[in-house]
């Protein structure tokens, strides 16, 4: 497992004894309650679905086919895919920082929060990526999961055949091996299928051999979503995964906090994303 030091812990601390971590995990919900603050105020311009990006060619330019990815003229669109009840406007700052990292192509994609099967999102979000990749030219996007968006990710890279479509999945705080928090809100059918040993769960375990996906999950020990903390963490044989750990903060600040986005532009592009070491900020180590 990588480990990379965002924010306050350095990685080869012992674990913190209970009053500084205690510390660490009231700045965390401090930071929390505004980042939710925020988004609620900004949720409302996210509800309409975005446009997508068109093709831009040359005047004149006759059309050819689509764009070879890693020639000089490729550009991979970049899926941001939020999560439960939540829409496209929790990317705003993320989008602005690959934006500045000059990534062009970038679509949202809405999903209903009354959608009752995480397959049929992925399947929606299988369409979503045939649509990009016509308009764009390109053959291959990178999508970047928020949550549960993560995880629809996944299960359309892994069980639906888009590691074709899919070359850098980045999982920002998604329950890879489910999740046990709020067993209250397994009234929805989705939340029940994202809980630890659901059916969907024990698919994702089921052999992915060939999978063609490189998978960068970042996860945060102050993340009260992920029950346990390591569940947001891909341990798959098959998958070409490396997990990198978040310092300091919390679910919600995940796809707003400036590290993260500047190693999130660093995992879509690195050599070492391609490699399989982890994306850094500064300097990565083994924990």
């Amino acid at each position: 497992m990588k480990v990379l030091p965002f924010l306050s812990l350095p990685p080869r601390l012992p674990r913190l004894p209970g009053p500084r971590l205690s510390t660490a995990l009231l700045g965390a919900t401090v930071l929390e309650l505004v980042v939710l603050t925020g988004h609620l105020a900004a949720y409302p311009f996210g509800l309409t679905q975005e446009r997508l990006p068109q093709e831009r060619r040359a005047p004149g330019s006759p059309p050819g086919p689509p764009t070879l990815p890693g020639s000089p003229a490729a550009e991979r669109p970049v899926v941001l895919l939020h999560g439960f009840i939540d829409n496209r406007s929790v990317f705003v700052l993320l989008r602005r920082a690959l934006a500045r990292h000059g990534r062009r192509h970038l679509a949202s994609l809405n999903y209903s929060p009354l959608t009752r099967d995480l397959r049929t999102a992925a399947e929606l979000l299988g369409r979503h990526v045939e649509e990009i990749c016509a308009r764009t030219g390109q053959r291959e996007v990178d999508i970047v999961g928020h949550s549960l968006g993560g995880l629809i990710a996944r299960y359309y890279v892994q069980r639906l055949g888009g590691d074709h479509r899919v070359r850098t999945l980045v999982t920002l705080g998604t329950p890879h091996g489910g999740t046990a928090v709020a067993p209250g809100a397994g009234v929805h059918p989705i939340v029940r299928q994202i809980r630890g040993g659901s059916a969907l769960i024990e698919e994702l375990h089921l052999p992915a051999p060939g999978c063609r996906t490189r998978f960068v999950s970042f996860w945060s020990e102050l993340d009260q979503v992920m029950v346990p903390v390591g569940t947001a963490r891909v341990h798959h044989p098959d998958l070409d995964a490396v997990n990198v750990r978040v310092t300091g903060i919390g679910h919600l600040a995940l796809p707003v906090h400036p590290a993260v986005a500047a190693a999130v532009g660093e995992a879509l592009e690195s050599q070492g994303a391609r490699e399989g070491t982890a994306p850094s900020t500064g300097t990565p180590s083994v924990a």
